[in-house]
């Protein structure tokens, strides 16, 4: 769409309001925006979506350009100037493009390009963690690659279908998708789309989940008829991956703080034809409960979410370091108060969504430092750069 349509444009600006000045999360802010006018149509919708993400993302290089003091920018309208320009897209002759020089915003961005902080659109703090933590030539690299858009990606539901049969189902429809090395049960749409509406979702044939969450389950080294327990297991993404990997045999024990992600949990596992999950609420008694019961433990941890920032690009503005500093008290209390759960001869797996060693193997040694009943046995980093969500993973057995 090279033609700039007014209730479009007005629709980013509204959304970007809402998400900068209001706090709304930017999937929520989007979804909510796409609601209002049933007369969009696919390349509105698209336009919109695509727009929004893009000027989250480079919020602050837009920003930077926009004003050298970058005071907190409210004129939404010329920053999306701005991100048009930088486009190469046409501007209308619209009152609240006036003023807008195309020269001087081509000469601040080739300024940006010189100071990473601006290149790369990233608050100043985080610059400076991910440096200090990653060093300066990894966290270069990392940084390019959290500022691509996300693939869309799909575990097929080995349930009830397998890959050969769910890529055709989708193929006839003009769905493209493409299979990708490791990740066994994974197809990567070829072009991002929402397949909420279309029979194969509904009849639980597939589940939207990153690759490197794809791989989770398969480090676990599950089997038939054990008894798995998912602490943190929100809407239960991996909670199905798991019971699919065990054939829908044996018994998972999925828990969060959240009730309403355990509805909608119960709600994908029926879908999916999954029959062994049993859902649970976290309350002060859940460990005692469960003590020495669990063959496996995934421990999927609250965490900053850095390595997911291409999938949330507004989490950079919304974290900060106190918030980072809060959360790895809380994935400490987690490894030490949930482990007692697993049986001797069991194992742990603790994850992230970092790609912060201070979130991953530094908090498996500091447990590890103060339970000398378990051993490492390995864990695995996965980057960006890989080209899938950042990831973390441990393997950590109990042996006595």
């Amino acid at each position: 769409m090279s033609k700039l349509h007014k209730p479009l444009v007005q629709a980013v600006i509204t959304t970007l309001q809402s998400i900068f000045a209001e706090g709304a999360y930017a999937d929520k802010a989007v979804e909510q925006t796409l609601k209002q006018d049933s007369r969009w149509g696919s390349r509105d919708r698209r336009f919109i979506a695509e727009n929004v993400y893009e000027m989250v993302r480079w919020w602050r290089y837009l920003s930077f350009i926009q004003s050298e003091k970058e005071t907190n920018p409210l004129d939404y309208y010329k920053l999306f100037a701005i991100h048009q320009v930088l486009k190469e897209i046409d501007l209308p002759d619209w009152e609240e493009f006036k003023g807008i020089d195309k020269e001087m915003i081509l000469k601040k961005a080739e300024e940006a390009k010189k100071i990473r902080k601006y290149r790369e659109s990233i608050p100043d703090w985080l610059d400076e963690i991910g440096s200090r933590e990653l060093g300066e030539i990894v966290w270069e690299k990392e940084l390019g690659e959290l500022n691509k858009e996300a693939q869309v990606v799909l575990r097929v539901n080995t349930i009830k279908t397998n890959p050969i049969q769910l890529k055709k189902l989708l193929n006839e429809q003009s769905i493209e998708t493409f299979s990708i090395g490791d990740y066994s049960d994974a197809l990567v749409l070829v072009k991002r789309q929402n397949l909420q509406n279309i029979n194969e979702f509904k009849q639980g044939l597939f589940e939207v989940q990153d690759a490197s969450s794809q791989l989770i389950a398969p480090f676990m080294d599950i089997k038939e008829n054990m008894v798995v327990i998912d602490a943190c297991a929100g809407a239960g993404g991996k909670s199905l991956h798991i019971a699919a990997m065990m054939h829908n045999k044996g018994k998972i024990i999925s828990m969060d703080v959240e009730e309403r992600k355990l509805i909608e949990l119960k709600k994908r596992a029926d879908r999916g034809g999954v029959n062994i999950i049993k859902t649970q609420i976290i309350n002060s008694s859940s460990v005692q409960q469960l003590k020495n019961t669990a063959d496996r433990l995934l421990l999927d941890v609250p965490c900053s979410g850095l390595g997911v920032i291409r999938r949330n690009p507004d989490a950079k503005w919304k974290l900060n370091l106190d918030f980072i500093s809060e959360v790895k008290k809380t994935q400490q209390e987690i490894i030490s108060n949930y482990s007692q759960m697993v049986k001797v001869g069991g194992i742990i797996v603790y994850a992230t969504c970092s790609i912060l060693p201070s979130e991953n193997q530094e908090q498996v040694n500091v447990f590890l430092e103060k339970n000398k009943n378990f051993e490492f046995v390995e864990d695995r980093k996965v980057l960006p750069s890989e080209g899938f969500d950042g990831f973390y993973v441990a393997k950590i057995k109990r042996v006595n």
